[in-house]
């Protein structure tokens, strides 16, 4: 656990670089009134911005000169700056400086990314163990459990370790593995995973995994693993600065050697520096970002919206992504002729009153919304782990859960070929006993999302081909795919065989972006090229690990911000050809002479208005 906290303080450190604006707003200032000739010292106002914002993209070129011979857009710049310096033009130096550092911070507010996830997953590990030793219970720090020990795990506690169940029955909230929100029930012999829940009954287990090796600690390494792993897209003009660099300095020392005009070599690095071609991506991508966030999306990760143009497959979760994450009531059926469907449904739900399973407050929910708000008294109300809930009611006793409560009470069940196959389709049975008799049973499932078929359509006609990766088991996955036209299905999914799975399509050159919502969709998130993280529903985790977060869970919107990403790179492809033919145009008008240094820098400086003019548009455009 050391190991991983100090890990995680580490990228904490270097996520939170960040510049100042201070030093950026003086430099504007004093760029606007060295323009307004308003000069109250000896020396022109453009000094506070060559000094504050001229220094260090010079030092930065250095550095990465001397370091790694990176030659970037800033190594032209900074020769821009040095060479307007050398022949007094002061003003020409702090407006590209001062440019040029603008376009920096804009990328640097794209780029923002929060590392908080990691640090809420290693939180998730309970901090303490009950182990049975010696006839008695110690309490003892989880990272002292070793393989073999007995551990007690009471209502409500989370579980420190992997182990299996060697007494007790229970119910899990699996939601950290699997992202299924509803609780599976346990007992002797089946298996646990740290992280995960315990709600409603008490067990022993004895620990198989421990430490690093537990599920929790595999999830922090996989979502780790995941980010490092991720390839960052390098900015379009950093890719072309090599050749920028080489025509601009090769165009002013022929210029100067054969003119003689050492005026002229300098005003065509200054109206060769690319102010305008690094303007031309930050600028789409924060008004893409704009449009974006209208539309419901907070875009987290300055590059998403890029990697997302490139995306040819989308992979989602299933529960509280497709559908809403809630059970809901879909069929209740009396097989007694003692009992009418409305009566099966009231009794179920009287005894259903007092539980708090999410199963139980769903069937009170939905009788209540069906049939009024009244409800048949209960008493002698007890719950049952793993089996369900008895109660008396109206005179009756009632059982409701599954079909292994019905026969320990002795109950003969013959479950008709209806119920049957909603249990295939995916859906969860309650089966209903009064006075010793098999009476009615009640059919819950997810609910589909009213927009999930429309999106899945129009991501079709995107080229955009949807997999559904859930860790719901195989009948709901498959029910629920062929609803949706979805052909790419793999349920039963783990944490890793989601981030596997991811893995292997975009090793066959399909970029994935993957849409889900659970803790267990992390890893996933930050391998897929985009990870897009519902944040209504979704949990915390899965939002810091995601690159763009869905803030009203409205689905139906994921064709809008696709076809929006494809356009910002249009946008960012047709600043660029503008800035370059510019300075293609420019630097034949500085070699003869038309332009000097100060007239070329507000022509280049032009050229980033319009730039920043045509990425405006972006804000209100829409797919026809």
């Amino acid at each position: 656990m050391k190991a991983y906290t100090e890990r995680l303080e580490h990228l904490l450190e270097l996520g939170g670089i960040k510049k100042d604006i201070v030093p950026l707003v003086l430099s504007g200032a004093a760029v606007l009134l060295s323009l307004a000739k308003f000069r109250p010292f000896p020396f022109d106002l453009a000094w506070v911005a060559i000094l504050l914002c001229g220094v260090p993209i010079i030092l930065e070129a250095v550095i990465g000169l001397v370091t790694a011979f990176d030659i970037k857009a800033d190594v032209l710049v900074s020769i821009a700056l040095i060479a307007s310096v050398c022949i007094g033009q002061d003003f020409a130096a702090g407006e590209v400086a001062f440019i040029m550092q603008l376009g920096g911070l804009l990328e640097e507010l794209t780029v923002a990314k929060a590392r908080a996830g990691i640090e809420k997953l290693v939180h998730l590990t309970p901090r303490t163990a009950r182990v049975l030793r010696d006839g008695g219970e110690c309490v003892v720090p989880a990272e002292q459990v070793r393989v073999g020990d007995v551990l007690r795990v009471l209502p409500g506690e989370g579980i420190p370790v992997d182990g299996v169940i060697v007494s007790g029955q229970t119910s899990i909230n699996q939601a950290v593995m699997t992202g299924e929100s509803l609780p599976v029930d346990k007992t002797v012999g089946d298996e646990v995973s740290s992280g995960t829940v315990n709600q409603f009954g008490a067990f022993e287990m004895r620990a198989t995994k421990v430490g690093e090796d537990s599920s929790i600690q595999r999830m922090i390494r996989l979502v780790q693993s995941a980010d490092a792993g991720k390839a960052k897209i390098v900015g379009i003009a950093d890719r072309w600065a090599t050749w920028i660099v080489v025509i601009a300095l090769s165009a002013a020392a022929l210029t100067w050697l054969i003119t003689g005009e050492i005026l002229r070599a300098v005003t065509i690095l200054v109206v060769f520096c690319p102010c305008a071609l690094v303007l031309a991506t930050p600028t789409a991508i924060m008004a893409a970002i704009g449009n974006a966030t209208r539309h419901g999306f907070l875009v987290r990760e300055g590059d998403a919206l890029e990697r997302l143009s490139q995306v040819r497959m989308i992979a989602f979760d299933k529960t509280g992504t497709l559908t809403y994450g809630t059970p809901e009531v879909i069929a209740v059926t009396s097989v007694s002729p003692g009992f009418t469907r409305e009566q099966v449904y009231q009794l179920a739900a009287g005894v259903e009153s007092l539980s708090e399973h999410p199963l139980g407050k769903a069937v009170v929910r939905c009788c209540k919304q069906e049939c009024g708000a009244w409800l048949p008294p209960v008493q002698d109300f007890r719950m049952i782990p793993g089996r369900g809930v008895s109660a008396w009611a109206d005179g009756r006793q009632i059982l409701a859960g599954n079909p292994e409560l019905l026969r320990e009470h002795g109950i003969k069940l013959s479950p008709p070929a209806q119920a049957e196959q909603f249990l295939r389709d995916g859906c969860t049975v309650i089966y209903l006993a009064v006075d010793g008799e098999f009476t009615g049973y009640l059919v819950l499932s997810d609910t589909l999302r009213q927009e999930s078929s429309g999106m899945i359509k129009r991501l079709r006609q995107l080229g955009v081909q949807p997999v559904l990766l859930t860790g719901d088991h195989e009948n709901a996955a498959t029910a629920m795919a062929a609803r949706l036209g979805i052909e790419t299905v793999q349920a039963n999914c783990l944490p890793e065989d989601k981030l596997n799975a991811i893995d292997r399509f975009q090793a066959a050159g399909k970029p994935v972006c993957m849409i889900g919502d659970g803790i267990n969709d992390a890893p996933a998130l930050k391998k897929a090229q985009v990870g897009i993280a519902m944040g209504g529903v979704g949990s915390d985790i899965a939002v810091d690990a995601a690159d763009i977060a869905l803030v009203d869970d409205e689905v139906k919107e994921l064709p809008h911000l696709i076809a929006l990403s494809r356009r910002m790179m249009t946008t960012i492809r047709v600043n660029m050809t503008f800035s370059m033919a510019l300075n293609f145009i420019a630097i034949v008008l500085a070699i003869n002479g038309t332009l000097n240094p100060v007239v070329g820098a507000l022509v280049h400086n032009a050229g980033s208005v319009l730039v920043i003019v045509n990425s405006a548009f972006l804000l209100t455009w829409k797919q026809k």
